[in-house]
């Protein structure tokens, strides 16, 4: 039997006019700054008025840098051969790059510091902040802490605030890379990729808290079904793990939830996570949030009252 209290983090955009309703919102743990969003003013200011606006109702705010995380530096307008990314990369090509979230694709032909000379596409504008996925054994990224990221340390320093997500965390020397500049920093760590999950699961030692973040995860795998072997893993290794993205994006844009999304929610309780990450995609609509925090706490009721049994998490080597 499994009792569970469900609680949920949520991205919020930094100047989204329902950010308070969010906040009293009674399954709400916290909020979420995903660092690409664009902000006006100073990053102090942004960190300062998050903070408060989260103290305010009692709950956390945690600043998501994006790290080792590929991303599109500037705009590339079809028809074009050359995509700038936020970090100087190696490769063996000819290789595939992943846009929107897989849905889309193209070839790289060869790579140049931190330029992609692409064969083909994608076909549409790509723009700044988007996320670009290699998925290749020989991809190497070059740094770890992005400038935006020190930018964003620094503000939370001048804020005397400590807490972060770090993405595709690798090893304990990303983390221990955040320590260099705040060493009193509390780590989520954002498990992303192969050599992520195997920091995670042989040679994590409770030096933060794990996060099964699916969005990139789940494209890094060898085989799409190893998605549901991953988020059971990372569990078994940290009980507080957060299971984050790929969370009700149905509701993004339609009414009603997919069957889809609410099994894939199911599924994730009774393994036994108990605090969820609502991703962008969810949350850049008021309708869209509070509908997704709704179902996930009436889909909480019966484990809460430890009415509906959980299958046991098997060793897996």
């Amino acid at each position: 039997m499994v009792n569970l209290k469900i609680n949920a983090i949520v991205t919020m955009p930094p100047y989204a006019p329902y950010i308070d309703e969010v906040l009293k919102h009674r399954i709400v743990s916290g909020i979420r700054l995903n660092t690409v969003m664009p902000v006006k003013g100073s990053l102090e200011d942004i960190v300062k008025s998050l903070e408060g606006k989260a103290k305010n109702y009692g709950k956390e705010l945690w600043i998501d840098l994006k790290c080792r995380q590929l991303r599109i530096k500037n705009y590339g307008v079809p028809p074009f051969t050359e995509i700038e990314l936020t970090h100087d990369i190696e490769v063996t090509a000819p290789v595939k790059a992943y846009f929107s979230g897989g849905k889309e694709s193209a070839t790289v032909l060869e790579t140049n510091g931190n330029k992609l000379i692409m064969q083909d596409g994608p076909r549409r504008v790509v723009g700044p902040g988007e996320s670009i996925n290699i998925v290749d054994p020989s991809l190497k990224i070059i740094g770890y802490l992005t400038d935006t990221d020190k930018m964003y340390v620094d503000a939370c320093l001048k804020n005397n605030f400590h807490s972060y997500m770090l993405s595709f965390v690798e090893g304990k020397q990303d983390i221990d890379e955040l320590h260099s500049y705040d060493g009193k920093a509390n780590v989520i760590a954002k498990i992303e990729s192969l050599k992520g999950l195997d920091y995670a699961l042989n040679r994590w030692h409770g030096e933060c808290r794990l996060m099964a973040a699916r969005g990139d995860l789940y494209l890094e795998l060898k085989m799409p079904h190893h998605i549901i072997e991953a988020e059971e893993k990372i569990l078994e290794k940290d009980k507080n793990a957060i299971v984050a993205s790929r969370l009700f994006d149905s509701l993004s844009c339609q009414l009603e939830p997919s069957c889809e999304d609410i099994g894939d929610a199911d599924n994730l309780m009774r393994m036994g996570y108990k605090t969820f990450m609502l991703g962008d995609e969810v949350c850049m609509k008021r309708d869209s949030i509070i509908s997704a925090l709704n179902l996930l706490e009436k889909m909480s009721a019966k484990y809460m009252s430890g009415s509906c049994k959980a299958p046991r998490i098997s060793n897996i080597s």
